[in-house]
């Protein structure tokens, strides 16, 4: 039997038919507004709520304000950080202002993919983690889209080998039918890919699992909110693109 990590979104490990695999890396692939940050917030969140520790790298946003918009959700990581159960990977600031006094996992030379990994196989040592974030992935290729893969790889043979169940956040545009990078999603065991669409004159979110190793999955489009305590699926509904129905 596969062991199962438990996303603990609510509607989201139905959809999954019990949770991600254990050691799987997952591409969480959307456009933005999509709620890509929030999902992997509230999965790192819902993790050291389960006892897992978890670590998040944090490559777009200050550490600072990614902690601050965790918390206006309730998911206020000092205490886990101070028990040494959560840490965060500052892959944004390269050590620059006061980060060096407050961060203790800094990577200073963002485009050295060795010193990233290093810096990140500590962080996951040191705390004996079991969920990662790594949002986003996207930023570590930007200016090289053909190493897309290859970084992609070498960071599931280092997480999976760690043992870790991880997301890599990966960004795509507006309208864009891939998942960010060429070549990216043969390089990870699942893809959830989350779309923001138009219908009837409104937005609606949705997600669809693109693929998953170890597990079967809906194969159904699902819709989904951003409330107020984070996201929430809805697995007994399909969003159509045109309209949203119950399933009987």
């Amino acid at each position: 039997m596969i062991k199962k990590v438990k996303t603990g979104i609510p509607g989201m490990d139905e959809i999954l038919h019990g949770g991600i695999p254990e050691r799987n890396v997952v591409l969480l692939s959307g456009g933005p507004g999509t709620g890509k940050s929030i999902f992997s917030q509230q999965f790192i969140w819902n993790g050291l709520q389960m006892g897992e520790p978890g670590i998040y790298v944090a490559l777009e946003e200050h550490p600072v304000q990614v902690r601050q918009n965790m918390a206006q959700f309730g998911w206020d990581v000092r205490k886990y950080e101070e028990e040494g159960l959560f840490a965060m990977v500052d892959a944004f600031t390269a050590g620059i202002g006061k980060s060096k006094e407050y961060e203790k996992y800094i990577v200073h030379d963002l485009t050295d993919i060795r010193e990233f990994i290093d810096v990140l196989r500590t962080a996951v040592k040191d705390l004996g983690a079991k969920r990662v974030v790594i949002d986003s992935v996207t930023t570590l290729y930007i200016n090289k889209p053909a190493m897309a893969r290859s970084i992609v790889m070498q960071l599931k043979r280092v997480l999976a080998g760690l043992g870790v169940t991880s997301i890599l956040v990966s960004q795509i545009s507006v309208g864009e039918r891939g998942f960010g990078g060429p070549g990216v999603e043969h390089g990870v065991d699942g893809i959830i890919r989350l779309d923001l669409d138009e219908i009837d004159g409104e937005l609606k979110r949705s997600l669809i699992v693109w693929k998953m190793r170890g597990t079967s999955h809906s194969m159904r489009r699902h819709p989904f909110e951003i409330t107020d305590k984070g996201i929430v699926v809805y697995p007994d509904k399909v969003l159509k693109r045109k309209t949203v129905v119950e399933i009987e």
